[in-house]
């Protein structure tokens, strides 16, 4: 494999690219030192914050050596020692979960735990159009009507002060387990699991990265002890095994975009070894109608699997994903795998028309800080997809919100690392600019007034300014090594992945490969362009630039003169189309080799 480490370049620029054909300089994600005289994976776990001390656990991360004592976490012991309270006396439990994945995978592995301890909770979601997001104090009334005596909030509830103000007036116990911020004050609940606590003690805090379904899993573990503590597996009780539903844990992680270090990724390491066992019923029906026919990846989990349950609360009825999470019957899996991914393909036709038409009123906020867009009629269940998009297309912010014939606006935005979106919508909130609102730091979903998104958006920008400003004056494309066109190959994919699983806040290897000719650029599918390198060795290798047509990526590599010679960037993917072992790069950016 003929690669380039990175200690062996001494100039601050990759490549010596100043400023590629996107705009921005090439850099080597970690500059060289005596301690990269180690393998292509250490090298890769080390330019991700790893200390060369610390190399060994992070290889193969495992929950022994990652899962904290779960009396770490405020209010964790006294939410344990309710839900064995409930489990000993038969009492009826209730679930209230988010109708996106994190909220569907925790609220099955809640779910499915209880079940194998004895008891069939009852499961609320939410419709995302009638009631919005989070518990309302009416559902949770109903819930105490229909016999709970105990609720869990799973992925919701740490901003809902009314809601649970009405569940305690009416006798109903509730626990809350999310990790969305918090205010200072806390909702009057039985008590509020949540690493973003601003109250959380600093072990407790560390691991303020988790999606809820990883804080689910923490609180199942912690009901397990207080139950072995107070002797119920014994006399052949069998203690059920928690770790097999570690494949759920991982699919909300990656599907909402938690950040894979530390402990999610070894949730996300070991639940991908149980998830390829198809143990779980419901995901080997949607694993089957994904057409996923070889073991999942952390890619699946994000792109194949976690896009057909959220359709099912974006566009269909929002229990569907917790319903097949669940299942008993393999026949009914199968069918509700089936409308989940029908689901899916009427969800990706309604996000392509917002897309255009969200896009066309973000081209006039082209200098703006912060892209907050509105539209009459937009579907509200894809405005989170969409506000990706334009995340990406602009580089900044983006919120993009749906409004109701009253001119109700629910929206839903994304951010850029090191501007903190959720923080800020919070702020709006307590400014009465919205009707509500909260999120973290990535993401964030308001309520907007009727008339109110001028002035949210006059806020956000002005609060927010510096800070992107400041983040977006420190791009950079990252890179983690230098390749010739032959070294992109399967054994180089192979390689890569050894420091994996990747996702956010653990970015997948970014190689350059050059420098190379291109032929036979061209345009395929969606506005993909496709073309091949050949190096000044003849060794080749294929590229593609999704949806680049439009863009200067896309039209730099469809004009470029058949004699110039160029430095390629992107990541280095197997070739599945063709069911070869070839390798693939799907290109970022590009700059002519000097």
């Amino acid at each position: 494999m003929a690669t380039q480490s990175i200690r062996e370049s001494l100039d601050d620029l990759a490549c010596g690219v100043a400023q590629s054909v996107t705009g921005q300089p090439w850099r080597w994600r970690r500059r060289g030192g005596d301690e990269l005289d180690v393998d292509l994976t250490d090298q890769l776990l080390l330019a991700r914050g790893i200390a060369a001390d610390d190399l060994v656990r992070h290889r193969a991360p495992t929950l022994r050596d990652f899962l904290p004592d779960p009396s770490r976490f405020a209010d964790m012991d006294r939410a344990a020692a309710r839900l064995a309270d409930a489990v000993d006396d038969g009492e009826t439990i209730a679930i209230f979960g988010d109708y996106d994945v994190d909220g569907a995978t925790s609220a099955a592995l809640l779910t499915l735990l209880l079940r194998r301890l004895g008891v069939e909770p009852m499961v609320y979601i939410p419709d995302r159009l009638m009631e919005g997001y989070g518990p309302s104090g009416r559902a949770l009334v109903e819930l105490k009507e229909r016999g709970a005596s105990l609720a869990v909030t799973v992925d919701c509830g740490a901003q809902a002060f009314d809601a649970l103000a009405e569940a305690k007036a009416a006798g109903l116990d509730v626990i809350v387990c999310d990790h969305h911020q918090c205010a200072a004050t806390l909702p009057a609940a039985h008590s509020v699991i949540n690493p973003n606590r601003l109250d959380e003690s600093e072990d407790g805090a560390a691991h303020g990265h988790l999606a809820a379904v990883g804080m689910a899993f923490i609180l199942g573990v912690a009901l397990l002890r207080e139950l072995r503590r107070r002797g119920r597996f014994v006399d052949g009780r069998p203690e059920p095994k928690i770790l097999d539903l570690i494949d759920l844990v991982a699919l909300g992680t990656v599907a909402d975009v938690a950040k894979l270090k530390t402990l999610n990724r070894a949730f996300v390491t070991q639940g991908l070894k149980v998830m390829a066992g198809r143990q779980n019923i419901g995901l080997a029906a949607l694993a089957e109608a994904a057409r996923l026919v070889k073991p999942p990846s952390s890619r699946d989990l994000g792109f194949a699997l976690g896009p057909r349950i959220n359709a099912g609360g974006r566009v269909g009825k929002s229990d569907l994903g917790v319903r097949l999470l669940t299942a008993t019957d393999p026949e009914e899996a199968r069918t509700i795998a089936a409308e989940l991914d029908r689901l899916n393909e009427e969800r990706r036709a309604i996000e392509m028309i917002v897309t255009e038409q969200a896009t066309a009123a973000a081209d006039a906020q082209a200098d703006a800080p912060l892209i907050i867009v509105s539209g009459r009629g937009w579907h509200p269940g894809v405005v989170g997809i969409v506000a990706s998009r334009l995340k990406e297309k602009y580089g900044r912010p983006a919120i993009v919100i749906a409004e109701d014939e009253e001119g109700t606006g629910k929206g839903s935005g994304r951010s850029i690392n090191g501007v903190d979106l959720g923080a800020a919508v919070l702020a709006a909130k307590d400014h009465g600019l919205l009707v509500a609102g909260g999120g973290h730091a990535m993401a964030a979903g308001v309520t907007v007034a009727p008339g109110g998104v001028a002035a949210l958006s006059d806020f956000l920008n002005e609060r927010l300014a510096a800070t992107i400003a400041e983040a977006r004056g420190q791009r950079a494309l990252t890179l983690d090594a230098l390749v010739a066109p032959g070294g992109v190959a399967a054994s180089l994919c192979d390689a890569l992945d050894q420091a994996g699983p990747y996702g956010a806040g653990w970015p997948a290897p970014r190689v350059a490969a050059g420098p190379a000719r291109l032929l036979r650029p061209g345009v395929v599918g969606n506005g993909h362009v496709r073309a091949v390198a050949i190096g000044d060795d003849g060794k080749s290798f294929k590229l593609i630039a999704f949806r680049a047509a439009d863009t200067p990526l896309g039209q730099a590599i469809l004009s470029a003169p058949a004699d110039s010679r160029w430095y390629l960037a992107g990541t280095i993917r197997r070739d599945e189309w063709n069911g070869g072992n070839a390798a693939e790069m799907h290109l970022e950016d590009a700059a002519i080799a000097s």
